[in-house]
């Protein structure tokens, strides 16, 4: 993600005295995303991912940490945090709250073929059913609560056509999220931004998904459309490219199929997907953040598969 924080050798070293990692000999900031600082830390005893906690609170973390080990106890390929001496996963550097997790193996295929959309569809329903037994109770925190406090502040920048489609859609989600069919989805917690830069292969194989922390407890339908309306789309247009999603979707299908109240509500599921991240993109262009390297997404990407998702429905 975006380097906020800058640190050095000399001081990572000194945080690792209470591991029994060894010594760092290498680290390495990581320039994309947003949300948070991490770096590629290598030790003399293995390869790990640091990261700073820019916007999330302590308290909130466990339910990251402990997901991602509970995933990983249960044969999903995810960073496993790592414990100091004394058993603790959430740590503190230069003042902020931090984890050290495993690095895993590969690199992100950013130009998907159905091959790839298929591994995870596979994926992404075997997670969904580890997470279950998880007791975690942490909401989504980029759900709708979240988007109607956002929304308000964003429409001073949008046209009066962006204003309408905006307002119209956070509105058509509310009186979704009100409704009895909603209320019977299947939840648990949920990865909620499983994009193609959170996901690594090795050799054509999924070897890892990464970056949980955006995730929280919401249905699995809106965990899917996320995913979808990601590695199945043509970039350009938003449109959905047929051979890609129906590998993904066969894919989840043949480890959990879906209930029939979930393909009532899955075009509902991709427009609220596809307007979360429209929203967190616009807040991040219009309202951002002083960070060390920032390179902020196109918000217009999501309008665009917005729009879409609103037309075929």
């Amino acid at each position: 993600m975006a380097v906020f924080t800058p640190i050095d050798l000399v001081e990572v070293n000194a945080w690792l005295a209470g591991f029994d990692l060894g010594t760092c000999t290498e680290l390495q900031g990581i320039a994309s995303g947003i949300e948070n600082t991490n770096y590629f830390l290598t030790t003399t005893q293995g390869r790990f991912v640091l990261t700073l906690f820019e916007r999330l609170h302590a308290e909130q973390l466990p339910f990251y940490l402990g997901l991602m080990h509970h995933l990983a106890a249960h044969g999903i390929p995810v960073p496993d945090p790592m414990p100091d001496r004394d058993g603790r996963t959430l740590h503190t550097l230069k003042g902020k709250p931090a984890a050290l997790v495993t690095r895993l193996k590969g690199s992100s295929q950013l130009h998907p073929a159905p091959q790839h959309c298929a591994q995870v569809g596979r994926w992404l329903a075997r997670m969904h059913l580890a997470a279950r037994d998880y007791p975690g109770t942490q909401p989504n925190l980029r759900g709708l609560d979240w988007q109607a406090r956002t929304i308000p502040a964003i429409l001073p920048y949008l046209s009066a056509a962006q204003r309408e489609l905006i307002t119209a859609e956070l509105a058509h989600q509310m009186q979704v999220a009100a409704s009895a069919d909603y209320a019977a989805l299947p939840r648990s917690a949920v990865h909620a931004d499983l994009f193609r830069d959170n996901v690594l292969f090795d050799a054509g194989t999924l070897s890892g998904i990464f970056d949980f922390y955006f995730a929280g407890v919401d249905t699995w339908i809106f965990d899917l459309a996320v995913t979808l309306n990601d590695w199945c789309i043509e970039p350009s247009t938003g449109a959905f490219d047929a051979p890609r999603r129906d590998a993904l979707l066969q894919a989840y299908e043949a480890v959990r199929p879906l209930q029939a109240v979930e393909r009532r509500l899955l075009a509902d599921a991709l427009r609220a997907a596809a307007l979360r991240f429209w929203t967190s993109r616009l807040a991040d262009f219009h309202l951002p953040r002083d960070a060390q390297l920032l390179t902020p997404h196109d918000p217009a990407h999501f309008e665009r598969v917005l729009r879409q998702r609103i037309a075929a429905a």
